[in-house]
């Protein structure tokens, strides 16, 4: 079966874990960029404001088309109770273009349900199966990808 790991991921938290689960899988990866800045004081002000208002960004160029694979394993963090937009417009920018998906989320403490639920009215179809972790166990490497990954 075919793998593709999308992630976004402001604070490398989200990226540790799709490295992990992409080397586990012998998957291809695709980084979501953004052209917005969101780093810093500013910048995760500007993030939780758009992820509230769901704004559709422009996003850097990408290398995998999600239909070539059976299983598209879409990582992103929480923003304001939402996933994060550049995972949102890398979704949708891809509409139409998923078999099958699994969904990977990290935040600081909530909002995994709210996320995922987004990120299910987005691709248009229900994930396979869900991971949800703070960024406190991705850090200390507090958690078990088998169930995930089967």
């Amino acid at each position: 079966m075919s793998s593709l790991v999308a992630y976004y991921s402001r604070t490398d938290i989200t990226k540790k874990l799709a490295e992990e689960i992409a080397g586990r899988l012998n998957a291809d990866i695709e980084e979501i960029t953004s052209t917005v800045k969101y780093d810093g004081k500013i910048g995760y002000a500007r993030a939780g404001k758009d992820a509230m208002t769901v704004k559709i960004i422009e996003i850097g160029d990408l290398k995998y088309d999600p239909s070539n694979y059976d299983v598209v394993y879409l990582g992103v963090p929480v923003w304001a109770g939402k996933a994060a937009n550049p995972l949102i417009s890398y979704i949708k920018q891809n509409e139409g273009k998923f078999n099958n998906v699994k969904f990977f989320v990290t935040a600081g403490s909530s909002g995994f349900e709210s996320a995922f639920k987004q990120m299910e009215e987005f691709v248009g179809k229900a994930p396979l199966k869900t991971l949800a972790l703070t960024t406190k166990q991705v850090k200390k490497g507090e958690y078990d990808l088998d169930s995930f990954l089967e």
